[in-house]
């Protein structure tokens, strides 16, 4: 009985493209005539003419692409946004990159939502730019196209043994855990007592608390099920999560820190000598990193009673190992991971959060079965006339402005690199939100002929994924979930996400 409430609960509030007049059948909303949804008697700010349409494509549906949509539309309430997506379910980074135990930074989903079923929003899952409309047909349609793809390509560290089996980049351990269909048959070996987790980001720190956190905890979210299984019969005890500089430059937030200081049945070790003289220059720390260079200090030096009590209970730890640059990966005689050499670094400059590490001659190695590598993402062109930085692994833009092409614009993460939370993606998308309103409004963008856009539409109608279609995965996943005693079971297989989003 509490399945079926849940799922007439997601059916409420039906977004009025879909009640514009009259319920209309989803052939007749992919026909022309009614899926350009602004009235022509209505004038649009960007003073177009008969027969044409102010229509912006925005191109990803993570939180780059639903921030900039509300941006547009807030802006402009004669404005049509059109997500393209090129998974049958939409969300990007906030769906798969949040770790599950998370729940909380997954609100923004609502915020989300509400932005999909404004009338003039329109979403298109299961079309992707590059392979089912190119990036030409994008630009010829609408007035302004937006790139929020984000970084979905790994930095490789380009060592020897970085590709032996249990070498595995941390964004596909995150897409094994999290129910990304490419991931699902990611081949992750728990069998061993140690890893090593490489990078000092909040990925690196999220994937080393999922490797260690009790079981009983996991199963009460929404972590994929085959994860689940496999985490319940882990070795794992012990993970070492080791960066290149010192405790001043590291990228995670107090926030993940915390966590795994009072990570259940886990002890933190992190070496007096690596925190020391620390205590001379907290005080002349900006806030944020004076709070985070506080609490390091401090689990080192001088930990809290209580932490010390749940410490002794422990039956794992993880440790914060400093100044270490990976050389090599090793193997045993039967190809399996053995263990990380690493060159042993030395800082150089003032001491500040901006300091260099700079390699020595010594070497130490640390063993382990499990290596995750974590040291940052990159985006990747998605098409072969899109001006893009190679070395940053970014569209070439000014401000989100693609450089040299006019109408073309880009935000978060394939912009401006993979660096932050949400809260700043969504003040860069509201910006370039803003800089496309503008320029639209100045005159400076072609408004096309809502034609074209029409025939575009209807070029991608048989296979695209609507928000209503969404609506019932999200439902299906929900049932599923409850049976098994948590929020939500993802579907990890697009052809099932299919089957499920067209079921009538």
């Amino acid at each position: 009985m509490n399945s079926v409430r849940r799922i007439a609960r997601c059916f409420t509030g039906t977004p009025e493209i879909l009640t514009w007049r009259k319920v209309v059948t989803l052939q007749q909303w992919f026909s022309p005539s009614c899926r350009c949804r602004s009235s022509d008697s209505q004038k649009s700010s960007s003073s177009s003419s008969p027969g044409q349409q102010c229509c912006v494509a925005v191109v990803g549906s993570g939180p780059a692409g639903f921030y900039t949509a509300q941006q547009l539309l807030k802006g402009d309430h004669n404005l049509i946004v059109d997500i393209y997506e090129k998974l049958p379910v939409p969300f990007g980074l906030v769906r798969f990159g949040v770790a599950p135990d998370h729940p909380e930074v997954k609100n923004v989903i609502h915020t989300f939502t509400n932005t999909a079923k404004n009338e003039r929003c329109n979403f298109f899952g299961n079309v992707e730019v590059g392979r089912d409309v190119s990036l030409k047909d994008l630009r010829d349609a609408y007035s302004a196209v937006i790139l929020c793809y984000g970084a979905s390509a790994n930095r490789t560290l380009g060592i020897p043994g970085e590709d032996l089996p249990n070498v595995i980049s941390a964004r596909s351990f995150v897409g094994w855990y999290n129910g990304v269909p490419q991931d699902k048959e990611l081949q992750v070996n728990l069998d061993c007592e140690s890893a090593v987790v490489l990078g000092h980001g909040n990925v690196a720190l999220d994937v080393a608390r999922i490797l260690l956190t009790p079981v009983s905890i996991l199963e009460k979210t929404d972590i994929s099920e085959h994860a689940l299984k496999a985490l319940h019969r882990s070795q794992v005890s012990k993970v070492h999560v080791v960066g290149r500089r010192g405790p001043l430059q590291v990228a995670f937030t107090i926030k993940e820190l915390r966590e795994m200081i009072k990570l259940p049945g886990t002890q933190t070790v992190i070496r007096r000598e690596d925190v020391e003289g620390l205590d001379k220059v907290i005080d002349d720390l900006p806030r944020p990193r004076r709070r985070l260079t506080e609490l390091l200090y401090k689990t080192a030096v001088a930990p809290s009673s209580t932490d010390t009590r749940l410490w002794e209970q422990a039956t794992k730890e993880w440790r914060l190992v400093f100044l270490r640059s990976p050389v090599q990966i090793l193997h045993d005689n039967n190809g399996s991971v053995s263990g990380v050499e690493f060159a042993v670094n030395k800082l150089q400059g003032k001491p500040s959060q901006f300091q260099k590490a700079v390699t020595t001659d010594l070497r130490e190695t640390i063993k382990c079965g499990l290596v995750l590598s974590s040291i940052g993402y990159r985006s990747v062109p998605l098409d072969s006339s899109l001006p893009f930085d190679s070395k940053n692994g970014i569209i070439d833009n000014e401000n989100s402005r693609v450089r040299n092409e006019q109408g073309l614009y880009c935000a978060g993460w394939v912009g401006k690199g993979p660096v932050g939370v949400i809260l700043g993606t969504m003040t860069d998308a509201f910006e370039t939100g803003k800089l496309v309103l503008h320029d639209l409004h100045s005159g400076h963008l072609k408004i096309p002929e809502r034609m074209k856009r029409d025939q575009l539409i209807n070029q991608i109608k048989d296979k695209a994924v609507t928000f209503t279609d969404w609506q019932r995965i999200d439902c299906a996943e929900m049932a599923a979930g409850e049976k098994l005693g948590k929020p939500r079971e993802k579907i990890t297989d697009i052809q099932t996400l299919l089957n499920v989003a067209r079921r009538s």
